[in-house]
């Protein structure tokens, strides 16, 4: 008898939990690790220490909070894996912080207040900082792009 792969079921959305192309949850979750990798490199390299990563609260999640000695920024990162299909559109369409509303901006500044407030011992800073990095890899993972707006809000 013949082995059979597992598909994706007719009319089973790309990035359902039974969609196998890599935008289930644990596909999406590996996505944003990897996003979150590259984007604290690149913080790194700009002299940024990490403060913690992924700090989650009921309300929800900071991805990354890093410190160079005078400034603590706190990071949403937002990582897109490239297509063809995209590749073929406007560099807009599949620039990862088109997506960042200002429901998500409201909720990570209302998690910085938590964390601060609750956090001790803290970084003493001298400026707070919030920062949005959108990152793009290919299909192989390796890094296409990655766009770091300092102060985005």
């Amino acid at each position: 008898m013949p082995s059979r792969r597992p598909s994706r079921a007719p009319n089973t959305p790309a990035g359902s939990p039974r969609d196998s192309s890599g935008g289930s949850p644990d596909g999406r979750r590996a996505l944003g690790s990897l996003g979150e990798d590259l984007a604290l490199a690149h913080l790194r390299a700009l002299g940024f220490q990490l403060v913690t990563r992924n700090h989650r609260t009921r309300h929800g999640e900071i991805d990354l909070i890093v410190f160079d000695g005078h400034t603590l920024v706190f990071v949403e990162v937002k990582t897109r894996r490239r297509s063809v299909a995209v590749s073929q559109r406007s560099s807009a369409f599949g620039d990862p912080l088109v997506g960042l509303r200002a429901g998500q901006r409201r909720r990570l500044r209302k998690l910085a207040t938590a964390w601060l407030a609750e956090t001790r011992p803290r970084p003493r800073a001298n400026e707070v900082r919030f920062d949005a990095i959108g990152v793009i890899v290919d299909r192989s993972g390796k890094l296409v792009s990655l766009n770091h707006l300092e102060g985005a809000w």
